[in-house]
């Protein structure tokens, strides 16, 4: 549960900002290494999301917040309104002044079934849709602020070409942090030919959920929804990197590529999109995502 002073703040916001009334009863519905998710309750029945982060600021939420609005924003499909993050340092009579953020957003009934199919079509309108973001609108790749993949930091300044922007924002971040000379090695030398995988092609920012896999995907009333992203303007292929772990079907990627058609080297891109992710998992978990990572590396290395 909450904490009776992060519960204070939390519930005095709803009382006071939403239409709900006040709030009588908290659950715990969740939580990771880096926060913990709770269903709030008001007097008159309407419900709301709260996630807790009791040692992160509220960078980490606002990045949150404005990536789910990036993704509301495109009417694609079922995503959670955000109504409100901020600091649990805003505790009355001076308490609270270390770090601590929280985030209330629309409670979703999540479970429902959803088709395969549906998610596809819904996800490609939504890389196809017009970035509401008026900097990706002129081409630029990136998001307003950084935010994190899973816990770790993800750069986010805009550049105007792809390329360099996966290249240095994201592999290049990575593998420094990985602080694996081998892999360092293999990556420089696939960072130096990375424009090799991107000829013929023409890539516009689409706005990215980030880090989709079958965690951060659920039905709500039979519509698929997406959720806890990792959001920036990129290239559409890159949301494919957690598809490892994301239990994409034929009929999804059917129903995708009928909105936006497959490109000429879309499996070996494939690949340098689930390079990012297998890295960043090493960098967060070690173990096994080094050699998965390594084998990636060497696969696409061999076709330079």
């Amino acid at each position: 549960m909450a904490t009776s002073r992060e519960g204070e703040v939390i519930e005095n916001w709803i009382a006071e900002n939403l239409d709900g009334g006040r709030v009588v009863k908290q659950s715990q519905a969740g939580a990771s290494s880096w926060s913990s998710a709770y269903v709030y309750r008001t007097q008159t029945g309407k419900k709301y999301f709260v996630k807790v982060s009791r040692n992160r600021d509220s960078g980490m939420f606002e990045g949150e917040a404005l990536g789910l609005q990036a993704l509301y924003d495109t009417n694609s499909m079922r995503i959670p309104k955000i109504y409100h993050f901020g600091s649990l340092s805003s505790v009355p009579e001076g308490k609270g002044q270390g770090k601590g953020s929280f985030i209330i957003m629309e409670y979703l009934d999540f479970g429902s079934s959803y088709s395969q199919a549906d998610l596809g079509r819904a996800l490609a309108e939504m890389h196809k849709a017009e970035p509401a973001d008026e900097t990706a609108k002129k081409g630029m790749f990136g998001f307003p602020i950084d935010n994190t993949i899973g816990g770790t930091s993800q750069p986010n300044g805009w550049m105007d070409n792809w390329v360099d922007f996966y290249r240095e924002r994201r592999l290049n971040h990575q593998l420094k942090l990985s602080k694996e000379p081998n892999l360092q090695k293999l990556g420089k030398k696939l960072c130096d030919n990375l424009e090799r995988f991107f000829q013929g092609i023409e890539v516009k920012p689409s706005v990215l959920h980030g880090d989709l896999w079958s965690g951060n995907i659920s039905g709500v009333d039979g519509q698929p929804s997406i959720f806890d992203p990792a959001v920036y303007y990129g290239h559409s292929e890159a949301d494919f990197g957690m598809s490892w772990c994301a239990g994409f079907r034929p009929a999804f990627y059917e129903a995708y590529h009928k909105v936006l058609p497959q490109q000429p080297g879309f499996a070996d891109r494939k690949q340098l999109y689930l390079l990012y992710h297998y890295l960043n998992h090493y960098n967060l978990f070690g173990g096994g995502y080094y050699s998965s990572a390594e084998s990636i590396l060497r696969e696409l290395t061999n076709k330079i």
